[in-house]
């Protein structure tokens, strides 16, 4: 398998909010994966900062992001990581995916050269990837929107990021604690399958920091895990949110892809899988600050969702 080591830098923490793009019910916001997203997803609770891991890095928040979620949402710390960031073993968990074979002779299959890569080396078990990859993956805290709880699912074993399926759901943005929040256009792949879930799916997206969804919501891949995936591009204008260009990607979550955004603020997103581009959409081209990451619902058959690697412009 080719991958490559993460590149992460000392990041600064500070009061970061975790946006989350949902609903309190998955039936009125997924609407079964399928990219329609029917009422606009709400903000999520702020972390204590506190609770932020910092490495000994000063804590200084980005001057652009909000300090405290809108007025009616429920505050909720973020759980504490340990501060141990040394990699736990993986647990013996007959539910975990068996090791799996991402190696391809194409050049696709290769994580790039990037400001960011991720590529799963050291093995974490559940409950501890948080704190194994906390300059690579900030999870949802537990319970939020009643859905998710990345603490019970989420584990990284045999050079993969194991996502289980049919129990809780899971979420999570992908960067370091500093880089992560204020993507500006660049380029983000991730390499991803999945094995059964089926009823359930993913979406990896790029979501507006600001949590304004008329900022922009860029969607790729997503879709129901028997299905193919597609990318989504959604309307900004005020209201019209849920309106979408979708691009169809013509393969399967059953094989080893890799899904490519390449963002040109104000101008376009492209999307390529395996380095094969499938369409340029120059309208509704975010200009804010967004950050890339995924959910998986808590419903649907049981299965897993592998993450081979994952890399963003930070």
């Amino acid at each position: 398998m080719n991958r490559r080591s993460a590149v992460v830098a000392a990041a600064a923490a500070g009061a970061l909010v975790l946006g989350v793009p949902t609903a309190a019910s998955a039936h009125t916001w997924w609407g079964g994966w399928d990219g329609h997203h029917r009422t606009p997803p709400t903000a999520s609770p702020t972390p204590d900062p506190s609770d932020t891991p910092t490495d000994g890095a000063a804590e200084t928040a980005p001057s652009d992001e909000p300090t405290s979620a809108p007025v009616g949402s429920e505050i909720t710390p973020t759980p504490a990581p340990s501060d141990d960031s040394e990699a736990a073993p993986v647990a013996d968990d007959e539910s975990a995916a068996p090791a799996a074979d991402s190696s391809s002779d194409s050049d696709a299959s290769a994580a790039p050269d990037a400001s960011f890569v991720e590529d799963f080396s050291a093995s974490a078990a559940i409950g501890q990837v948080a704190s194994a990859y906390r300059q690579a993956w900030q999870p949802y805290p537990d319970g939020t929107s009643g859905i998710y709880e990345p603490s019970k699912t989420v584990s990284v074993h045999d050079g993969v990021m194991d996502v289980q399926l049919g129990g809780a759901g899971a979420a999570g943005t992908f960067g370091t604690v500093a880089g992560a929040w204020d993507h500006v256009g660049g380029s983000f792949s991730v390499r991803a399958k999945a094995t059964g879930g089926d009823g359930n799916g993913a979406a990896f997206m790029l979501w507006p920091t600001s949590n304004v969804w008329s900022d922009g919501e860029i969607d790729f891949p997503e879709g129901n895990f028997e299905s193919s995936p597609s990318a989504f591009q959604h309307s900004m204008t005020p209201g019209q949110e849920a309106e979408r260009v979708q691009v169809p990607t013509g393969v399967s979550w059953r094989d080893w892809h890799t899904y490519t955004i390449d963002w040109d603020p104000g101008k376009s997103v492209t999307y390529s899988v395996d380095g094969k581009v499938l369409q340029t959409v120059t309208q509704d081209v975010p200009t804010k600050p967004h950050r890339f990451m995924f959910q998986v619902g808590n419903w649907g058959a049981s299965g897993n969702l592998l993450i081979d690697w994952v890399s963003t412009t930070e």
